[in-house]
């Protein structure tokens, strides 16, 4: 049971974590290098992570300078990053791409909000998958006759203490990003 219990904290808190990554995705005030962590890049006919084949650094607070490692390649991350969902269009030339975010307006925050509530909601999806997987484990080791009833009581209280723990994580990052983003 200890070993079931132990198990479900470390996926929850995996769950947690990746919706972590996923908040730093969604752009706030001063744009972060973060942004362009889930884009994907046609390499030499490979999908790749855009962060193998480039280096980001920020300019100013709007700013994002992307130098590809191979100058091959420019054409394609440009191209990645245009047609991705960030609302930038990158300018090159021929070597290095200068993408400059627009201000966020108060639609455009309203939609990151969005985001951000279904990025929260996808998190506790999977901490309550963890937990439902976890309890289906518990019941089976009673149906066994490995351990009694109780004892299974006992850790379906420490497995919810768990997923509360957990779910109380998410709502706190996102009360957080809301925050970051309504700011001015």
């Amino acid at each position: 049971m200890n070993e079931i219990l132990t198990e479900a904290d470390e996926k929850m808190t995996k769950s947690v974590d990746a919706t972590r990554e996923q908040f730093n995705t969604i752009r706030a005030g001063r744009i972060s290098p973060a942004v362009f962590n889930k884009l994907v890049v046609e390499y030499y006919g490979s999908p790749t992570p855009i962060q193998q084949l480039a280096t980001f650094s920020a300019q100013d607070a709007r700013t994002i300078l992307i130098q590809p490692f191979d100058q091959s390649a420019v054409d394609a991350v440009e191209r990645a990053v245009r047609d991705s969902d960030l609302g930038v269009n990158p300018s090159s030339d021929g070597r290095v791409l200068r993408c400059v975010f627009p201000e966020l307006t108060q639609e455009r925050r309203k939609e990151y909000i969005k985001q951000a509530k279904a990025k929260a909601e996808d998190g506790r999806i999977a901490v309550r998958n963890v937990r439902r997987q976890s309890k289906q484990l518990l019941e089976g080791l009673e149906k066994d006759g490995e351990v009694g009833k109780d004892d299974v009581a006992g850790a379906e209280k420490k497995l919810d203490a768990l997923t509360k723990k957990g779910t109380d994580a998410i709502d706190e990052m996102l009360k957080k990003k809301e925050a970051e983003l309504l700011e001015v």
